[in-house]
């Protein structure tokens, strides 16, 4: 007999972006691709922080990064503020027995999240998961499923994608650095997949898929510069894959925006649980029942710490694009860009001199690349007031500890 609530697998990478094949990336992912052919899309998913530990608390407590607590990452000593709003609670309450498999970044003591059961090793994440999901316990499930790939360093030999059949992201130079950089990413995203299979077909072969609701994301852009922690649809857009009970089949595909922070709310929706007081995102099911078109007018977005401090804000609407920088911080932080050869290619011609607005606004139908910034464009003077207004509201109703320090900078983590 089914159970009357689905299970919940949620599967998780470090720095993939959009670049897999659904998305149209120029790389076979088949796992990746049958599970979106089977599910549900969403093309424009954002993340709520594109750096990792801010991500993943985001998307699991239902909140803004800030509002998490999270400003920067586990390991440099950032931590949550109450890791009782982690989603394991709420779903614990409901008769739900809890799973980790793999990484989790928003700790470096895994037990203060709350998980019954920790599987193992962060390498053998794929193994692992199988081997619970073979041997599920009767009651619903929850299983985190977090991979390494496709974080830098990337496989350095034995590629399976041709370096010189690539194209590096439209953004960066076409050179024989890049091209073996992204030659390097896309075979990392190839491992990737091949280990999402291994925990779907064990799903599959559990007698489990059919009541399982597949959650499977990634916490931001890829490695490169200009993308991971950066404010720009490079850095915040993220692969969003869903599958399972209540509509998430028959390959639909969504172009509204969603944001990590719907996830939550989607899940309390869909189980008939009552929303725990602290989410601020909402749920996509009527996007799912078909009843409306879109869910967000406006999503929003944060960088805080990730090695250094470069404090940063956005909203985002269909059409345009707001990025405020805080503080005095006018050129890159370069400790926050991962290092490779990409990032070699750039420093060699300057790219470390170039300096940031403070202020950044983009149209996104005209300029999807966020390229020219219009921030002192007379005719673009009322959008650009709007849009600082919305993001002022914004901070102002999640309580952004941004407004109380304005440019002072907060004691750095440990």
């Amino acid at each position: 007999m089914p159970k009357t609530r689905p299970n919940i697998l949620y599967i998780h990478s470090h720095d993939t972006g959009r670049f897999i094949q659904p998305y149209g990336c120029a790389v076979p992912t088949p796992n990746l691709q049958k599970l979106a052919e089977e599910g549900v899309l969403f093309k424009q998913a954002f993340c709520a922080a594109p750096t990792c530990s801010p991500s993943r608390a985001a998307l699991l407590t239902g909140q803004s990064a800030h509002s998490a607590g999270m400003l920067g990452l586990a390991h440099r000593g950032c931590s949550m503020n109450n890791y009782d709003q982690h989603i394991v609670h709420t779903l614990r309450a409901s008769g739900y027995c809890t799973a980790l498999a793999g990484i989790q970044h928003i700790t470096t003591e895994r037990e203060k999240i709350g998980y019954d059961i920790h599987l193992g090793k962060e390498a053998d994440a794929e193994i692992k998961a199988a081997e619970f999901l073979k041997n599920a316990p009767q009651q619903p499930l929850f299983l985190s499923v977090g991979f390494w790939e496709t974080h830098r360093e990337y496989p350095n030999d034995n590629l399976n994608v041709d370096p010189r059949y690539v194209q590096p992201p439209s953004i960066l130079p076409v050179t024989i650095e890049t091209r073996l950089d992204m030659a390097a990413f896309l075979t990392s995203v190839r491992v990737l997949d091949s280990k999402i299979g291994i925990v779907l077909n064990a799903l599959k072969q559990s007698g489990l898929m059919e009541n399982t609701l597949v959650i499977c994301t990634t916490d931001h852009g890829i490695a490169f510069p200009n993308m991971k922690c950066n404010l720009t649809d490079d850095g915040i857009g993220a692969m969003l894959i869903m599958k399972g009970p209540g509509g998430f089949t028959g390959g639909k595909v969504f172009d509204a925006m969603v944001s990590h922070i719907d996830i939550f709310p989607t899940i309390c929706e869909l189980l008939g649980v009552e929303n725990p007081e602290w989410l601020q995102g909402k749920s996509i099911m009527p996007l799912i029942r078909g009843t409306t078109e879109s869910i967000n007018k406006q999503i929003f977005a944060e960088v805080n710490y990730h090695v250094g401090y470069e404090p940063q804000r956005a909203v985002r609407t269909t059409r345009y694009k707001y990025i405020r920088r805080f503080g005095e911080f006018k050129k890159r932080i370069l400790s926050n860009v991962d290092d490779g050869s990409t990032k070699e290619v750039l420093l060699k011609n300057g790219w470390a001199q170039q300096s940031q607005a403070s202020e950044q606004l983009y149209d996104l139908v005209l300029d999807p690349c966020e390229k020219g910034n219009l921030i002192d464009e007379p005719t673009h003077a009322d959008v650009a007031d709007d849009m600082r207004n919305r993001l002022l509201q914004w901070m102002k109703s999640t309580d952004d500890p941004l407004l109380f320090r304005k440019s002072k900078r907060p004691q750095t983590p440990s």
